[in-house]
């Protein structure tokens, strides 16, 4: 089993990318989170998956070790395979979709191309649990009337950033810029940290 490959970005799309290194090229098939983390790049890092089946042995990559877990978690799930996890992934940040998976959101599930009720139902009964219990301070998830900061909060805990800080800087930003983003909003605070 491969954990990450490391140089240079030889070819990429929003599909796979080809990184060079050794003097040989490897094919990984990266999420469009990945590629958009890529994008501009011509050194890459990723975090790696192998999937080896009779006709081809697969790499997936992941410019987050966040990601290839929720990859991880998604393919033992029963009726999900590496392609479907691969667009769960494309479709929904890995905190959107451990949102959505903690809070039993079914109809953000179902939106996604390939998901029909019966896999959401099955991705949240099997993967709730355990990402509830992996994540640092489940109650973050729970609905509240900001959503514009418990967002930004939620995003901030799972990068591995004290809560207590982060809601400190995300109340100052907020309170300079109550029009923000959610994305501008993790932006300025990962500037702030």
């Amino acid at each position: 089993m491969y954990e990450f490959i490391s140089g240079k970005l030889v070819e990429m799309n929003p599909t796979y990318a080809v990184i060079e290194t050794g003097g040989v090229g490897y094919l990984i098939n990266i999420s469009l989170q990945t590629f958009a983390i890529l994008e501009g790049k011509t050194e890459a890092m990723l975090h790696l998956h192998q999937v080896v089946r009779e006709d081809a042995h697969l790499l997936f990559g992941f410019a987050e070790r966040q990601e290839r877990e929720l990859f991880r978690q998604l393919i033992s799930v029963s009726g999900v395979g590496a392609n479907t996890a691969r667009i769960i992934l494309s479709s929904l940040s890995p905190v959107e979709l451990e949102r959505a998976i903690v809070v039993g959101d079914i109809d953000t599930l179902k939106r996604i191309k390939g998901i029909g009720l019966k896999t959401a139902q099955r991705i949240i009964v099997d993967l709730k649990d355990k990402i509830a219990k992996g994540s640092p301070e489940p109650q973050i998830f729970a609905p509240v009337n900001n959503t514009l900061k418990q967002e930004a909060l939620s995003a901030l805990v799972m990068l591995g950033f004290t809560k207590s800080i982060a809601e400190k800087i995300i109340d100052q930003i907020v309170k300079r810029q109550p029009e923000i983003s959610v994305e501008a909003l993790v932006k300025q605070a990962l500037k702030g940290m």
